[in-house]
């Protein structure tokens, strides 16, 4: 019977979780393990650890972290031949993270609890063989200088016949790939680094075709396009055509998976080229001899910055990193208040784990061009502020809620846009010279579900100052609100919705007296809500006729009154809006969605366009907006989009009374190839 002894066991924490990574010695003076010596061990992934080959007799179990005695004074008797089996219960728990951070005081240390579970012979009386030494690292594992160059089946070897993705019913793990495709492995993807282990680089190319047939309101000019006009309503159709090519150049190093990357480098040149028809004179141009028709294009950058993340706060991915350049940003879930792509500094990061996500930002904004709504390089001297924070799984596990504080500095500025109209002041009122805005927006929102019910809400309270508002001819205080939820249940294929939104309207522009300003207005919003895209009154702007200024803007619901969403200044002074939608999504294939929605909407006050039109009364509806819409992945992935849509707005009393009694038609499709 050979002499030599064992010891074996399992560290677990108070919770009863394996503790890895800590030291087992029998010998109190011994901190380390080496391989000439059996009298120590240390813990695996699962809290195990091993003596093997100890000398029979009494010893005095320590476990050591980081040289440091975390649990000492134990004796243990281990006789000959024998192989104790034991469990040490530590008198704290295991935080996430690795042990090298576990904390600890002596009176927790003192707590720690010492089972033996078993003790037996080392074998059944048969002769035991030598001890052999366990295999080495190199023994085990096969060196990879170069993860991402693996050989791979390509048809040069005996082994490795050619792989085919798709040769009858067989499968493969091995996927080849090429330079050009976007599927498999590609260098222009971000699959391979472009040199070294950690820096890659990545191309995406997007195409996007877009197309759109209305009829809007359109008044005929005193140089109507058709000789004999009289009716001041003119033929209200228009064709609209887009190509945009959008081309994204991305530098970056880090580990390519689950850690954020360390530095990334990302410039966006966007191409644009645009058609529009119209069937009156003084559409496409201030000038009504440019006649129905209007071609331009426009080059912009939509995106070029640096990012670098600053210092990693925790063991779990948590960090914080700063971005500046031209960047895109949304302020919240839906896009109410501010939501473009714009030069700014950002700094960005998580904690806990990814459940707080927190944004500080400020952006000094670009003018846009009027047809393309690509960026110019011309200063649009408007500053926005942003600071937000996220925190998931707030109250209910799978909700996010969102708390933020955005500010808008639009400065006292004239500007005419592209086509030659004045946007900045808007040309309504009292010309006056041009007028500062101050504006603010506490709000919360949120976005997830509460069990089976899936929740998006907003609410916001807008503060501020106009220094001279041209509706009203005074300086006026902000004091406005904006409310908006939406619900939804999905059964099986389908989804059903229902939502409303609330946008506060002022009820005193014609008092002098009255210096409040209370209709809602945001600062660059893109409202994906309510049908977003396909609903009539969120996707096409209605232009107020004899005015210069627009009902709403394109991708907006709100009537505010403005010259142009991103040209124009924001106007408190508007009706505000009520709007209550019913709607349901329906996905009749793994690659074909149909989208459904129903939307009535009124002004909150008329006053406004009374007090604007010289015009009264106005009555509160606007009319019920009805739509449909298709979105076909063919391809079950990004790279091929088709979406189509049509939608109607029959008119109310209040719509008919500011223009006709004919329902708005649009119908629109696009056409999104990506690379």
């Amino acid at each position: 019977m050979p002499a030599a002894s064992a010891l074996q066991g399992r560290v677990l924490d108070r919770d009863g979780r394996p503790v890895p990574g800590l030291t087992v010695s029998l010998d109190p003076r011994r901190t380390g393990c080496s391989s000439d010596t059996p009298v120590c061990s240390r813990t695996d992934a699962d809290g195990i650890f091993r003596i093997i080959g100890a000398a029979p007799g009494d010893y005095s179990l320590s476990i050591f972290q980081n040289n440091q005695p975390i649990f000492s004074g134990q004796r243990v008797h281990i006789g000959p031949g024998e192989v104790v089996t034991s469990q040490i219960e530590l008198g704290f728990s295991l935080p996430t993270g690795p042990a090298s951070v576990i904390p600890h005081t002596p009176a927790e240390i003192n707590s720690s609890i010492y089972r033996e579970l078993s003790r037996h012979a080392l074998n059944d009386g048969t002769i035991l063989p030598p001890i052999q030494q366990l295999p080495t690292d190199a023994q085990l594992y096969a060196e990879m200088p170069d993860r991402y160059n693996v050989q791979m089946p390509d048809g040069r070897f005996p082994n490795a016949p050619a792989y085919k993705r798709y040769s009858g019913d067989a499968r493969s793990e091995y996927v080849m790939g090429h330079w050009f495709d976007p599927f498999n492995r590609s260098v222009l993807k971000g699959d391979y680094p472009i040199f070294g282990q950690q820096t890659f680089f990545t191309f995406t190319g997007e195409s996007i075709t877009a197309v759109d047939g209305r009829r809007l309101p359109t008044p005929s000019s005193n140089y109507p396009a058709q000789p004999g006009e009289e009716p001041f309503f003119g033929k209200g159709g228009q064709f609209f055509f887009a190509q945009t090519f959008r081309m994204s150049f991305q530098l970056a190093h880090g580990d390519n998976a689950f850690r954020p990357i360390d530095w990334q480098i990302r410039i966006t040149p966007v191409a644009n080229i645009n058609f529009l028809k119209v069937r009156e004179n003084g559409v496409v141009n201030v000038n009504p001899a440019a006649g129905e028709t209007r071609v331009d294009g426009w080059v912009g950058v939509q995106e070029a910055f640096f990012e670098k993340k600053l210092k990693d706060l925790g063991p779990n991915y948590d960090f914080i990193s700063v971005r500046a350049g031209i960047q895109q940003f949304a302020s919240d879930f839906r896009g109410f208040i501010f939501a473009d792509e714009q030069p700014g500094v950002r700094i960005f990061g998580n904690l806990r784990s990814n459940r707080l996500q927190y944004n500080a930002a400020f952006f000094d904004l670009l003018e846009k061009n009027t047809n393309s709504d690509l960026n110019t390089f011309h200063r649009r001297y408007r500053q926005v502020g942003v600071a937000n924070l996220y925190i998931q799984d707030f109250g209910f596990k799978g909700y996010t809620t969102e708390f933020s504080y955005d500010s808008s500095y639009d400065d006292a500025t004239v500007h005419y846009d592209d086509n030659g109209f004045v946007v900045r002041p808007a040309p309504i009122g009292v010309v006056l010279p041009a007028h500062s805005i101050r504006s603010y927006y506490i709000g919360w929102t949120g976005d997830g579900h509460i069990r089976r019910i899936d929740v998006d809400h907003a609410f916001y309270q807008a503060l501020g100052q106009d220094s001279r508002n041209p509706l009203t001819d005074r300086k006026a205080n902000i004091n406005a609100q904006l409310g908006a939820l939406e619900l939804s249940l999905d059964e099986d294929w389908m989804r059903f919705r229902v939502s409303g939104l609330y946008a506060s309207g002022d009820a005193h522009p014609h008092d002098p007296k009255d210096r409040i300003a209370r209709g809602f207005d945001s600062i660059v919003d893109n409202e994906a809500f309510a049908g977003g895209e396909f609903s009539f009154f969120n996707r096409e702007s209605i232009r107020l006729t004899g005015t210069g200024v627009a009902l709403n803007s394109p991708d907006s619901f709100l009537p505010d009154l403005v010259s142009e969403k991103d040209e124009g200044q924001s106007n408190f002074v508007n009706p505000g809006l009520a709007l209550f939608n019913a709607g349901a999504d329906a996905k009749l294939t793994t690659n074909l969605k149909l989208v459904t929605n129903v939307n009535y909407l009124r002004f909150m006050r008329t006053e406004p366009l009374e007090f604007l039109l010289f015009q009264n009364p106005i009555q509160h509806g606007i009319g019920v907006d009805s739509s449909i819409g298709v979105i076909w992945r063919p391809k079950l992935s990004e790279n091929l989009i088709f979406k189509g849509g049509a939608a109607d707005l029959a008119p109310a009393n209040g719509l008919r009374e500011i223009y006709q009694s004919k329902t708005l038609i649009s119908a629109f499709g696009v056409i999104t190839y990506q690379f």
